[in-house]
């Protein structure tokens, strides 16, 4: 599996960077990752959707260590990139 395309969208926030969506074999989509600045740098978090009890559960992730890193190294550069380009 691999990431085929990344597409950033910066926000101006202060904990929130971007919105970002990326493509896997260029036929999956996943919309809605999010570029978090949090205590220790910046970070990918998943998308996400608000249970009735306020809690949050992504809904889509990878499924071992391997690959969350490899998604963040690509989302992560290519939003590098894209504030580079602004």
């Amino acid at each position: 599996m691999e990431v085929t395309e990344v597409r950033v969208f910066p926000v101006n926030e202060e904990k929130l960077k971007a919105y970002v969506t990326i493509t896997f074999d260029d036929c999956f989509v996943v919309r809605d990752l999010k570029v978090i600045n949090g205590n220790n740098g910046l970070f990918v978090a998943m998308p996400s959707k608000k249970r009735k009890d306020g809690t949050f559960k992504d809904t889509a992730h990878p499924l071992n260590n391997e690959t969350r890193k490899m998604i963040e190294k690509k989302v992560l550069a290519e939003y590098e990139k894209e504030i580079q380009r602004l």
